[in-house]
Formats: structure tokens, C-alpha cells, sequence
């Protein structure tokens, strides 16, 4: 019986015997296609305005005039609280300003006596100023009076609690008959009445994965639905974005605040959403998939697929300039030579950018053209293609779009501002690398700023690992066999002996 070793064996061997095919590659032609650019969460409807309403008065309530989903208005009147008390102290008040106006009018008269009889010097000087004194003692008493009357009447009429603001009712925390503390005398706080919000604004608080958070402003439009009506979507905009995080099993998130417009009154506190936020968008663009795109690191890897010398495709992408530059190198941060007219003095085309940097212009762009087409970006207009060919035509004079942190600093790709990639594309029938610059990413296709045409195709390599890996089996069973498989001929012969 050929024991199981050898069986294994000899099916390796029968495998490495077989031709090694050349892993295959898929040629995609470069076409125009829309990108969307979207970070993607989940969250909950919040009112956007929310008011607890409580009595400055105390004691029983005797009516409770609205009920919850109901719509105030501004002033209505929704609770009433008993009113015999601070009715009282009305009447008391009333009665006791009374009796002050009737003491001051006394204490005038006798004034007047006083200034009289001083004059004839029948009183005493001390006489004389007490009733001075009393005079003003009672004008004071009859000030504070009033003021007493006053404060009376603003609590009776604190009896009925009217609404602050024009909104919805939406929760209901006492009954008729429930005897309530004032939040003025309470050091408790006071009795919670009602909460009511206005559900004509509403928003959506979310949290965002840290990884997708750099990707979201102040003003970007989302999308916002809710199970309730599936396919009616809701368009809000992003409010604020938290400093703060929140870590969930290990995930640190950033909440998102979505103001949404709720004229209709359809989205309701409670409601679970799913909320689209609208990052960033290219219509007709050339993009390319992100499975073509190479780094420098993985470039040889890429090479040795393709059967191309990795040193031979090294030396190609030296000698090529930066995507989009067709004529110079240009260092960055450096200043190129301004053209010269036919005066042969310079004519200067530059503008200083709000971080204080000075970049160059294109021949015959002016710098009101290039501010508007910044406005135009941040206002999530959609560019013409104009507008593009001369955004293009500026990386290329500035470095080709690096970021400038200092002389010869490089941008660090994101999925929007993109980055310099290379790819591999058929020329002659033959593949070649191309340095390109990317823009935005759906993470399917990016966007192609420069360095590839409608003409082209890239190609689409298998797995660099998946290759690697079938090369290391062969050198494994290689190093098993020898070239051969060991015992073979003895196992054979011993098989055949006759037994003894």
C-alpha cells in the first residue's frame, strides 16, 4: 500500500508539473462616470427647540386645557392652578395701600401745620423736622405698597400658565388635582407641567466614524430618511460637528448635528433615521477604478505581475514628470520665470492665497477668475469644465497640487483632495506605468484630474498577495521534492521483493 506521505507528495509533484499560467490581467477603458461622495450613519429626530414648562405659582391645579400632540400657540392657556390664595393676597395688598396713601395724606397735613406753626416759632425746631420725617416715612409706605399690590397681581395671574412659544405638546407630566411647587420658592426646582417643541425644525444627532469625520462641515447637505416613510427622503444640512467623542465598543465616534426643515409636521421625536451626508460630487468625470491605482511601494510588486522589469519601470516613472506638468519640473514652493512681453519687462501672474502663500497663475487667468471658481467649490456648485482645465492647469504650475507645508513637502492622499497615483495602461499593446492625479473617491472609482485621457484603458491586477503566495508554494514543494521524490524507487522495490 503506498502510504499517504508519498500519496501527498506525488500530488504536489503532479501539480508543479503542471505550466505555471501568468496571472491575467483586465483592462478597463478610462470613461467619464459621476462620483458621489458620502459618509453614511445612523441617528435618531430631536426637536431642535425644546422648552420645560413650570408655574411660578403653587398649589392645586384645577384644569388642564391642551393635551399631548397638540399645536399652541404663543400665549395660550393651558394650565390653571387655584387662584384663591394669591387672590388673598391681592385684597391684603390692596387694603394695605390703602391705608398708606390715607397715612401719607395725614403726614402732608401735618407737614403743612408744622411749616405754619415753626414759622411763628410755636414748635420746636425737632417738632418741626419729625413731621417732615413722617411725611416721607409715609410717601416710602405707600411706594412699597404699591409694589406689594403689584407683585400680588403678577401672581395671581402666574395662576394660569400660558405657553412661551408657539409649538407642539409632547409630553405631560402632572394631572388635575396634583398640588405643584413654585420654581421660584422650591429649591428643588419646581414641578415639571408640560414640554413642548417646535417640530417645525428638527434635527438629526448622529455619530460619525472618526475615519469619515474629516470629511464633514458646517453646511454640507445630507440625506435623512426614517422608516416611517421609506421613500420619502428628507434633505437637511449639517449644523455643527461635536468636538467632542464618544467611544462605542471601541469605535471612537464624533456626533454629527443634521437640521432638517419639518414644515409638514412628518418627522417626530424618537424616529430612527439613516442619514446620507452629501461630502462631495463630480458629474461627467473621468474616473478610473481605485483597484488600478498603485503607490510607489506596491509598484514593482505590480511590475513583476505584469512580467516587467521592476527596475526598468523605476527608471520609466524618474524620467516622467508630475502628473499634469507637460512642459518642466517644477519644485515646489519654488517661483517659476514670469513670462516676458514683447517690452521684455515681466508681467507677473499671481495671487496670494488666504494662508498667506503666493501661487502662480496660468497665462491669461486672472485672479477674479480664480477666486470665483474657489466660491463656486465652497458653495457646492457644480464646476464647468473650464473651470476645471484651469484648476488643473494651476496644480500643475504649483507643484502638481502638493500641498505646500515647506520646500518639497508631499500631500497625504484623502478620499477628497485625492492624490498622485500611478497606473499601469496599454500602449502599443504593451503595459506601461502613468503617473495620475486623482480627485475625489467613492471608493469604487476616483476621479482623474491628469494624467490619463478617454483613450486610454488601465489595467486591473489580481491579488499581489495572492501571487506571492502561489510563488511560495512552489518553492516550498520545490525545496520538499528536490526535483524528485525521495523513496520513491526503494518503497517500490521493497514493495515487489517476495516475502520471507
Amino acid at each position: 500500500m503506498t502510504p499517504p506521505r508519498l500519496l501527498t507528495l506525488l500530488a504536489l509533484a503532479a501539480a508543479c508539473a503542471k505550466p505555471v499560467q501568468a496571472p491575467v490581467y483586465e483592462a478597463i477603458p478610462v470613461e467619464r462616470r459621476d462620483i458621489v461622495v458620502s459618509a453614511q450613519a445612523s441617528g435618531s429626530v430631536q426637536p431642535d427647540t425644546t422648552v420645560q414648562v413650570k408655574s411660578k405659582a403653587s398649589g392645586e391645579i384645577l384644569q388642564i386645557l391642551v393635551e399631548t400632540g397638540q399645536l399652541v400657540q404663543r400665549g395660550q392657556l393651558m394650565v390653571q392652578i387655584d387662584k384663591r390664595q394669591p387672590k388673598n393676597d391681592v385684597d391684603q395688598a390692596q387694603a394695605n395701600l390703602d391705608v398708606a396713601k390715607a397715612t401719607l395724606t395725614h403726614a402732608e397735613a401735618q407737614l403743612q401745620r408744622a411749616v405754619e406753626l415753626y414759622k411763628t416759632r410755636s414748635i420746636a425746631e425737632t417738632d418741626y423736622e419729625q413731621a417732615q420725617l413722617d411725611e416721607a416715612n409715609a410717601k416710602a409706605a405707600v411706594i412699597s405698597a404699591g409694589v406689594n399690590l403689584e407683585n400680588a397681581k403678577i401672581a395671581l395671574e402666574d395662576c394660569e400658565v400660558r405657553a412661551p412659544i408657539t409649538g407642539t405638546i409632547i409630553e405631560k407630566d402632572v394631572e388635575r388635582g396634583q398640588v405643584i411647587s413654585s420654581p421660584t420658592r422650591d429649591v428643588g426646582g419646581g414641578t415639571v407641567l408640560l414640554q413642548m417643541a417646535d417640530l417645525n425644525l428638527v434635527q438629526v444627532k448622529t455619530l460619525v466614524d472618526e475615519t469619515d469625520i474629516g470629511k464633514i462641515q458646517a453646511g454640507q447637505l445630507a440625506t435623512v430618511t426614517v422608516n416611517a416613510y421609506p421613500n420619502r427622503p428628507f434633505t437637511g444640512t449639517v449644523l455643527k460637528v461635536e468636538p467632542q467623542s464618544t467611544t462605542q465598543n471601541n469605535v471612537t465616534m464624533f456626533s454629527v448635528i443634521v437640521r432638517i426643515a419639518n414644515r409638514e409636521g412628518l418627522l417626530l421625536p424618537g424616529m430612527n433615521t439613516d442619514v446620507e451626508v452629501h461630502v462631495g460630487r463630480r458629474d461627467s468625470v473621468l474616473a478610473v477604478p481605485n483597484a488600478a491605482l498603485r503607490t510607489n511601494k506596491d509598484v514593482a510588486s505590480a511590475a513583476g505581475v505584469l512580467g516587467l522589469s521592476p527596475q526598468a519601470v523605476q527608471a520609466q516613472l524618474a524620467a516622467m514628470p508630475p502628473a499634469g506638468d507637460t512642459t518642466t519640473k517644477v519644485t515646489v514652493g519654488a517661483k517659476p520665470p514670469d513670462p516676458k512681453p514683447a517690452d521684455g519687462k515681466a508681467a507677473a501672474n499671481t495671487m496670494t492665497t488666504p494662508d498667506g502663500r503666493t501661487i502662480n497663475l496660468p497665462p491669461g487667468v486672472t485672479e477674479d477668475r480664480v477666486r470665483a471658481i474657489f466660491a463656486k467649490f465652497r458653495s457646492g456648485d457644480t464646476p464647468s469644465d473650464e473651470d476645471r482645465a484651469i484648476m488643473a492647469r494651476m496644480r500643475a504650475m504649483n507643484g502638481g497640487g502638493n500641498r505646500q507645508r515647506g520646500a518639497g513637502a508631499q500631500s497625504t492622499p484623502d478620499s477628497r483632495l485625492g492624490g498622485n497615483y500611478i497606473v499601469f495602461v496599454l500602449r502599443n499593446g504593451q503595459p506601461m506605468p502613468v503617473k495620475v492625479r486623482t480627485g475625489i473617491t467613492d471608493l469604487d472609482y476616483s476621479e482623474v484630474i491628469a494624467g490619463l485621457s478617454e483613450k486610454d484603458s488601465v489595467l486591473v491586477l489580481p491579488s499581489a498577495s495572492l501571487v506571492q503566495s502561489q510563488a511560495d508554494l512552489k518553492e516550498r514543494v520545490n525545496r520538499m521534492t528536490g526535483g524528485g521524490i525521495p523513496g520513491m524507487k526503494a518503497s517500490t522495490s521493497t514493495s515487489a521483493a517476495p516475502a520471507r
